[in-house]
């Protein structure tokens, strides 16, 4: 049985193992943006021992490469991207202190291994309704790597956004789950 929870980032241990996969949550706070390309430049960042443009501890990134801004709007539509390229760095971020990640699709192990130990999640947004999500977010600014246009480090600050937990500390995967649902046996 799912439940519904409303949050404030930034997440902790706590927050997080009270989260099942299949529960709703709306996510009010600050939240970062982060694609494949930013995520190469952070963790090469720590490769270096260098400082990240945000404290990561905490902290959820939504994979989003949003489109511009109407006149008078803080964002454009800012609908999820496919998380699995950034699966790769996702373990690195996640062990740094990284709580949350927001965008569509499956994940690799390493991602859902490194969720369940240091307590991490996975939330799934609704991919198509990127304009309905985008009136969610109440300001964005650029904070790192301006030079990634929409791919750029945005920080967030969001009302209510909505997800889903597709992964959770416990090792449960909505995708399996609601899959085993409707497989004949």
């Amino acid at each position: 049985m799912s439940k519904t929870y409303h949050l404030t980032t930034p997440l902790n241990d706590e927050i997080t193992s009270k989260l099942h996969s299949g529960d709703i949550v709306y996510i009010s706070g600050t939240i970062y943006t982060a694609r494949d390309a930013a995520h190469k430049k952070l963790v090469d960042l720590l490769d270096k021992g260098k400082e990240l443009p945000f404290d990561i501890k905490g902290a959820i990134i939504y994979f989003v490469g949003p489109t511009p801004p109407k006149p008078g709007d803080p964002i454009g539509s800012a609908g999820p991207t496919t998380s699995y390229r950034m699966d790769s760095y996702s373990p690195r971020l996640i062990a740094e202190g990284l709580k949350g990640m927001i965008g569509k699709g499956k994940r690799n192990e390493d991602v859902t291994d490194a969720c369940q130990k240091h307590k991490a999640i996975y939330f799934g947004a609704t991919g198509g309704a990127g304009a309905l999500l985008g009136k969610k977010i109440k300001s964005a600014e650029i904070i790192a790597y301006e030079e990634l246009g929409p791919e750029a480090v945005r920080k967030l600050e969001v009302v209510d956004f909505p997800v889903t937990v597709i992964n959770d500390t416990y090792g449960e995967d909505l995708y399996k789950i609601g899959r085993l649902q409707y497989e004949v046996k």
